[in-house]
């Protein structure tokens, strides 16, 4: 048994889903279930139907229409002569959109109407994926991930309730894997009231770890436009190298500071089933690509992962007094409560200062409750954070091209440098 994950850019267009279709024909007498992520930057799209809604901008229809044109773009050039089923399932799903969003909004909470729209999209890939494979004579079964992958009602960042979830995938999936190519959704479930619950952003790959570890599977591949896991962002880094082989804790490392090419909480369900883990290109299915597995060589070279849209949080007493355990106590609840994760900390006698990816909407809202706690709050915007992982050395110049370091912070050979 083994489970494939295929990103947005490998089904943003039809010439795209015919190469997934082609890859997976060389599969043919495998076991397989196939995750897949909303149609290239269609999550994009959707995340603007999420604001346009919620904030009742009056936007939602064009958006809505562009969604529609996108997808049935793709649609007649897969297949200019659809089935009635293909093209009934794709409007069916487009339906419950707009039914969804066509009446104002009058609810708070924006993290739920974000997971109940922004869902569609892997559900519409899916669906497009599942058909055409059907036209090529490829039979598979279309599964909605919701019925499996179980959840709390953290919406945006979804929970896994595993022993509820592997229950339900051993019981109700795993008998028919053995006989069928199973195509399903990244990203997607659904808490205790079957209301849609998503994993936090890219969690598609996140998904595909947690149907391996519930099915015992054999390995998981995610498939994208690069050769593997590199050593840096090639586009920001010309010297960039092929990590042709990472331990799981490595990888774990570099996922949690922000490497992009793998979900940060795909690699502990792997690990804990000694699942091994491969990213491969599907323009190069035949390259080797990157193993992420238990048995891996040491690291050997410094690993650089490069943040944007960064902001800087200094937190201080009104009354000059000092940050003080019960202060920390309140800091931390507060970015508990509003999912804020900090990037880079410091602390000193009268401040506390925090680096984090500048989440407009989260980041408004704790800044207020901790004004409301009676901290002065001072906020710089429009930083990057540079993190050197298993770095050999310190500071050399051509990391920082000119930008000034803010804020600095080394725990072994790990160093992270806040830049303006």
């Amino acid at each position: 048994m083994k489970v494939f994950k295929f990103g947005g850019a490998s089904v943003k267009d039809a010439d795209g889903i015919r190469n997934v279709a082609a890859l997976l024909s060389r599969f043919a007498n495998e076991e397989i279930l196939v995750v897949i992520s909303a149609m290239g930057k269609s999550t994009n799209k959707l995340e603007e139907l999420v604001h346009a809604y919620y904030h009742n901008t009056g936007a939602a229809p064009a958006l809505i229409s562009d969604l529609k044109e996108y997808h049935f773009g793709v649609m007649n050039n897969l297949l200019p002569e659809q089935p009635l089923a293909f093209r009934n399932d794709i409007e069916n799903l487009f339906l419950e959109l707009e039914c969804l969003v066509e009446n104002a909004n009058n609810l708070e909470d924006f993290d739920f109407v974000y997971d109940q729209i922004v869902c569609f999209g892997e559900l519409l890939s899916t669906k497009i994926v599942s058909h055409y494979l059907i036209s090529q004579q490829t039979r598979n079964l279309w599964m909605d991930a919701r019925n499996f992958i179980l959840t709390d009602n953290r919406y945006r960042d979804g929970k896994v309730q595993w022993d509820k979830t592997e229950h339900t995938i051993q019981n109700r999936l795993k008998p028919l894997t053995s006989k069928n190519l199973v195509i399903t959704q990244g990203f997607i479930g659904r808490d205790s009231l079957n209301t849609t619950t998503t994993l936090g952003r890219e969690g598609s790959d996140y998904s595909a770890a947690i149907f391996a570890y519930c099915l015992k599977a054999e390995s998981v591949t995610i498939w994208k436009d690069v050769a593997g896991v590199m050593n840096a962002d090639p586009k920001k880094f010309p010297e960039a190298v092929l990590l042709s082989s990472l331990s799981y804790n490595d990888c774990i490392e570099l996922a949690y500071y922000g490497a992009s090419v793998i979900h940060p909480k795909t690699l502990q369900p792997m690990k804990a089933r000694n699942i091994p883990l491969y990213v491969k290109s599907f323009i190069h299915p035949e390259d080797e690509g990157t193993a992420v597995k238990q048995d891996a060589e040491a690291l050997a070279t410094p690993c650089f992962i490069h943040k944007t849209n960064q902001v800087l949080v200094e937190l201080s007493t009104r009354d000059f007094t000092f940050i003080v355990e019960e202060n920390l106590r309140e800091i931390f609840n507060q970015l508990a409560s509003y999912k804020v994760r900090c990037n880079i900390m410091q602390n000193s006698a009268i401040s506390f200062s925090f680096g984090a990816d500048n989440k407009e909407d989260r980041l408004v809202r704790l800044c207020e409750a901790l004004e409301n706690l009676g901290l002065r709050v001072t906020i710089q915007e429009g930083l990057e954070l540079l993190t050197v992982y298993n770095a050999t050395e310190t500071r050399p110049a051509e990391w920082f091209q000119g930008k000034q370091v803010i804020l600095q912070q080394q725990t072994g050979e790990t160093i992270h440098y806040l830049l303006r």
